[in-house]
């Protein structure tokens, strides 16, 4: 196994033509995708992968500054597909990875014949003439939270972010994910999560992107999948989806799924 490959705990399921490679987001691992894979093993090659800083990989390995933006993320993804000799895939990603597609798509746009973005946003901070959905004094009270008692900012977090309280079974998953995870590097991978502004990358995409995000999202106003369509430089498609919270395809597989299968399986017209 390649050093890049084993750092990120790199799986290869499926044996079918076309390949598609699942990317998590914030707070999560490839653990995420439980009930999305075993839809596609019969027809594609499925890579999944953790990314830096995911409880599961060796934090020794993250490396503060690298991480501080996306492009650290679309590096460590272009190296996996370069580690696999993957010459063109549909890109998957959720969030944090929804965003690490799109920066990666601008350096190799030929590894990419397309984008599905999950709860996608290149700014979550307001400006005066932007809707993200949160304030600059939100993010910085969230990680002082963090930092003051991180088991606690997750039994607050956590049901906000996904919809629904701690008994529910998607609470409880993230809960636990997030509680994998190292607290400094939770926090930096949130800061950087929450105070990136992408909206200058948007029109150097040429790849097509097709943004899907829940009706009801706590994190993600959804003027900002409508901001996404506009601004992006290639083709782009949105449909919201009748779900609430900010992971769907792990709190409402049942509502999510068929819309992320038809979304690989069918191009924009």
């Amino acid at each position: 196994m390649g050093i890049v490959k084993e750092a990120h705990n790199v799986k290869v399921v499926g044996s079918g033509e076309k390949t598609i490679v699942l990317g998590h987001g914030f707070g999560t691992d490839q653990s995420v995708w439980k009930h999305l894979v075993p839809y596609l093993v019969d027809e594609y090659r499925v890579v999944l992968y953790d990314n830096m800083g995911a409880g599961t990989t060796n934090p020794d390995y993250f490396d503060f500054d690298r991480y501080s933006s996306l492009e650290g993320y679309a590096h460590d993804l272009l190296a996996i597909l370069e580690e696999l000799q993957i010459n063109c895939c549909i890109y998957l990603g959720h969030s944090l990875s929804a965003m690490t597609g799109v920066v990666a798509s601008i350096i190799r746009p030929d590894l990419f014949s397309k984008l599905i973005l999950v709860s996608a946003s290149p700014r979550f901070i307001n400006t005066d003439d932007y809707y993200g959905g949160f304030e600059l004094e939100d993010i910085e009270q969230l990680c002082k939270a963090m930092e003051s008692n991180y088991k606690a900012w997750i039994s607050g977090f956590a049901p906000l972010v996904v919809g629904g309280d701690m008994e529910s079974v998607a609470v409880q998953e993230f809960s636990r994910t997030l509680f994998n995870m190292r607290p400094d590097i939770a926090l930096s991978v949130f800061r950087t999560v929450f105070t990136f502004d992408l909206r200058h990358f948007l029109s150097r995409v040429t790849v097509p992107c097709h943004i899907i995000q829940s009706s009801m999202d706590v994190a993600l106003p959804i003027t900002v999948s409508e901001y996404l369509h506009r601004n992006l430089g290639g083709k782009a498609i949105v449909e919201i989806i009748s779900t609430e919270g900010h992971l769907p395809h792990l709190s409402a597989p049942e509502a999510t799924i068929p819309v992320l299968l038809r979304h690989i399986s069918h191009d924009i017209s």
